[in-house]
């Protein structure tokens, strides 16, 4: 498999506190790779420098092949993201916030007009296509974001928190449209606080304070909790994600009294 993104001991602190602590892992072409932990727990600051909007304070990055600390523009030619809050043009319409991310991503002329069509027409937008974007549904919005963010057609997609605040109907028809994308090759890393969601995911890691407590695939977080808390019933992501955790913070309570 190709491995679409690297990190080595990657890390980041603020005021010498490791936000970030350590983290080596590899995410491959195709996946759908979740960064799941409450809130605090270090999966937005390691987001963030994955998609080169932050520094690390030390370790490295390889985003498909390139080392992020020496080609950043050749690095975000190759990613989409989309942010938790929406942060498109409000005052825009759906077409004009679609043809204005086209432009900055250097498309013209029949091109850009061809990727604009088939973006509203891919997302369901051309019924909204001459309505501002601060009038479109909750849906909708979060549609045109990622229209927006996959326009250039990236190897790697970054959706930070992206069914926050929808339903759960909605939530579950979002990642049918994530399964689908990765399935065509598209590379995706989430960040959910929604545990649920993990069972979506190929991959996914369970942080808390910065540090790596978990990784694998939804069977195997589940086998790793049931074998971290013997005697504990682990039926789910959340059951294993709070097995995990509590045993982590219990494991750092009793060495720092020692």
């Amino acid at each position: 498999m190709t491995a679409i993104l690297r990190t080595n001991h990657l890390t980041k602190r603020y005021n010498n506190r490791a936000v970030v602590n350590d983290l080596s892992m590899t995410i491959h072409e195709g996946d759908i790779y979740g960064f799941i932990g409450k809130n605090g727990a270090g999966k937005t600051t390691t987001f963030r420098m994955l998609c080169g909007l932050l520094a690390p304070s030390g370790g490295e990055i390889e985003v498909v092949g390139w080392d992020l600390r020496e080609a950043k523009a050749e690095v975000r030619a190759e990613i989409g993201y989309v942010a938790q809050k929406f942060s498109l043009y409000d005052k825009l319409t759906v077409e004009q916030n679609l043809r204005y991310f086209g432009r900055s991503y250097g498309f013209w002329g029949p091109r850009l007009t061809r990727r604009v069509a088939e973006a509203m027409r891919g997302y369901g937008l051309s019924a909204y296509r001459r309505m501002p974007a601060k009038s479109l549904p909750v849906g909708a919005k979060r549609d045109l974001s990622i229209a927006c963010a996959l326009l250039h057609h990236p190897k790697i997609l970054f959706l930070d928190e992206a069914t926050s605040g929808a339903d759960l109907a909605s939530r579950r028809a979002f990642w049918r449209s994530l399964t689908k994308l990765a399935a065509a090759g598209t590379t995706i890393v989430v960040t959910t606080h929604f545990m649920e969601e993990a069972e979506y995911c190929d991959r996914f890691l369970i942080q808390d304070a910065g540090r790596i407590l978990a990784l694998g695939s939804p069977g195997e977080v589940r086998a790793f909790a049931a074998k971290d808390a013997p005697g504990r019933t682990i039926r789910s992501i959340e059951d294993a994600f709070i097995a995990i955790v509590e045993a982590a913070r219990a494991a750092r309570k009793k060495e720092a009294a020692s």
